[in-house]
C-alpha cells in the first residue's frame, strides 16, 4: 500500500499538492471541520480556517491540565503509517518556506546538528510554560499563527487595531525574521522549531512508509542533500527525523539507489567510513620510502 502510495506522490509535483492542502485546510466551506485537527501546521485562527491546528489543540489540554488522547491518537495515527509525509506533502508553512527558498539571492547551508531545539520548544513553548501560566505561549508567537491570522484579521476588522500593543509587534518581529531566514536556508523553522513536526520525527523509525538506500548502488555523492528540503544526507540515515519523506531524493538519485520499501536501512556511514580509511592509506603508502611513483 505504502509504494503505491509513494508511486503515485512520484508521478506528481509536489507544489501541486501542497497548493491544494493549502486550499482546503483554509477553504472556508466546511465550518464544521473544525472540530477536526488539521494534519499538519495551520492556524485554527485564520479566518478561512476549517480545521484546528493540532499543536494549538494539544495547548488548549495542556492549559487545562488535561490528556489530550484524541490529538495525540490522530498524530500517533498518521505517524505510524507515514512518518513526517505531512510536512513534506500538506503543510501550508512548509511549502511557504520552499517557495521563499527559490528566491534569488545569497544561500547559507545550517547544519541540522541544532535541530535539538525544536525538541526545546515543544516542552517548553508547547508543555511547561503553557502548564504553569494557563496560556498557549506557542500559539501566541507562532510566525504562522501571525502570518494567516493575526495580520489577516486586522486587515478585516478595523475594530481590532485599537489592541495592538507590544506583544503583536514581537510576533510580527518574530514573523519577518523567519521569512528572511526562510529565503537564506531550506526550511529553517521545519528544522529547527516545529514542534508538530517534531512529534512526527520519531515515527520515522518504525512507520509503514520507509525509505531504503542500496549500499551496492550509492555511491555518496550527496546529489540527495542538494535537492533535499531538510538539507540532509540520505545515505547516512534514511529514517532520519528530519526526512518530510517528500521523495525528492528518489526523484534526484542519478544511480536509483534511494527507493520506498517496508524495513528500516542500515546507515551507510560505515563503508564511508572504510573508503575514507582506504584512501587514508593509499595516500600514506604513496609517501613511503620505496613505494612506486
Amino acid at each position: 500500500m505504502m509504494n503505491y502510495l509513494a508511486t503515485l506522490l512520484l508521478k506528481t509535483k509536489r507544489w501541486r499538492i501542497q497548493l491544494a492542502a493549502l486550499g482546503l485546510w483554509n477553504s472556508l466551506f466546511f465550518p464544521w471541520f473544525k472540530a477536526l485537527p488539521c494534519p499538519a501546521l495551520n492556524c485554527y485562527g485564520c479566518p478561512l480556517a476549517i480545521v484546528a491546528c493540532p499543536i494549538g489543540s494539544l495547548q488548549h489540554f495542556v492549559v487545562i491540565h488535561q490528556i489530550p488522547f484524541y490529538i495525540l491518537g490522530m498524530v500517533g495515527i498518521i505517524g505510524t503509517l507515514v512518518g513526517r509525509m505531512s510536512c513534506g506533502w500538506l503543510c501550508p508553512f512548509g511549502f511557504l518556506q520552499d517557495v521563499l527558498y527559490k528566491l534569488r539571492g545569497p544561500k547559507l547551508h545550517l547544519s541540522n546538528r541544532c535541530g535539538w531545539l525544536r525538541y526545546a520548544v515543544l516542552i517548553t513553548l508547547v508543555g511547561i510554560v503553557p502548564y504553569l501560566t494557563l496560556e498557549p505561549w506557542f500559539c501566541k508567537l507562532c510566525p504562522q499563527g501571525t502570518l494567516e491570522a493575526g495580520i489577516p484579521w486586522l486587515t478585516l476588522r478595523a475594530e481590532l487595531r485599537d489592541l495592538i500593543g507590544g506583544l503583536f509587534w514581537l510576533k510580527v518581529g518574530i514573523l519577518w525574521l523567519f521569512l528572511v531566514w526562510m529565503v537564506l536556508i531550506r526550511r529553517p523553522f521545519c528544522r529547527f522549531v516545529c514542534p508538530l513536526g517534531t512529534i512526527y520525527s520519531p515515527f520515522n523509525r518504525f512507520s509503514a512508509l520507509q525509505l531504503t538506500v542500496e549500499e551496492n548502488s550509492c555511491t555518496c555523492c550527496d546529489r540527495c542533500q542538494q535537492v533535499c528540503p531538510m538539507d540532509i544526507k540520505v545515505y547516512e540515515d534514511a529514517q532520519s527525523g528530519q526526512c518530510i519523506r517528500c521523495l525528492e531524493c528518489i526523484k534526484a538519485c542519478p544511480k536509483g539507489a534511494i527507493k520506498v520499501g517496508n524495513h528500516r536501512s542500515s546507515s551507510l556511514l560505515p563503508r564511508i567510513g572504510q573508503s575514507q580509511s582506504r584512501r587514508s592509506t593509499d595516500a600514506l603508502a604513496h609517501h613511503l620510502p620505496g613505494s612506486r611513483q
